[in-house]
């Protein structure tokens, strides 16, 4: 199964460390940001982890919750996450999942069908497409989808901005430029007719071209 950007975030069941959850019901009317990781007691996913507990304030300003995942058992994250503490000084505070069945993994395209059905066995190099960030909105559909390698950590400063620039797009009739950050201009969404953007933007725009037009962001 593939995962496509606007399709609804399949739903499913299952343990976490902060006890069971049904996906969608956990999400509720917030964001919701899912990151995955190959194997427990791995070292950059080590690093990834104490780096988003200690984001989590950043994610909680922004009406996001974060959750891991992993394909081994509850049991075993508990005692990763006492690692995950000592190395990068940040305490776990969101639920990780447990995925030993690799349900989910499958579920969100990250092994494939004939993956088995057991976590037992298996090896961080073999589950290596499971090192995936999906971000979730309160619609529950996906609104985006990265995948990364073994051996690049994740950039989550990076995913910030791009939440900060779904948010505001979901809000707001515009999009974001290339290495756009929260305050700096943005572009009137291609969408909006010059008839539309003038009601909407009655002090003007800049347009370098006819297809770009530029405003302040938006506030609210």
């Amino acid at each position: 199964m593939s995962i496509a950007i606007g399709q609804t975030a399949p739903d499913f069941e299952a343990d976490t460390t902060q006890g069971r959850i049904r996906f969608h019901e956990w999400i509720g009317d917030s964001w919701a940001i899912l990151f995955s990781h190959p194997k427990d007691f791995t070292p950059v996913c080590t690093t990834e982890l104490g780096t988003m507990a200690g984001l989590k304030p950043e994610f909680d300003k922004r009406n996001t919750k974060i959750i891991g995942l992993s394909v081994d058992p509850v049991g075993e994250h508990s005692r990763w996450a006492d690692d995950i503490r000592e190395v990068t000084g940040h305490a776990v505070t969101y639920p990780m999942i447990g995925d030993p069945t690799l349900h989910v993994s499958k579920l969100y395209g990250m092994l494939p069908a004939d993956a088995g059905t057991t976590s037992e066995g298996r090896t961080a190099a073999n589950n290596q497409t499971v090192r995936v960030v999906v971000i979730i909105g309160p619609d529950k559909q996906v609104k985006s989808y990265l995948a990364y390698p073994m051996t690049a950590g994740r950039n989550f400063d990076e995913i910030l901005r791009l939440l900060d620039s779904l948010q505001l797009t979901a809000k707001h009739k515009v999009a974001t430029p290339a290495n756009w950050k929260h305050g700096e201009d943005v572009i009137i969404a291609g969408s909006v007719s010059n008839e539309d953007a003038k009601k909407l933007w009655p002090q003007g725009w800049r347009e370098p071209k006819p297809y770009i037009r530029i405003v302040p962001q938006p506030q609210g």
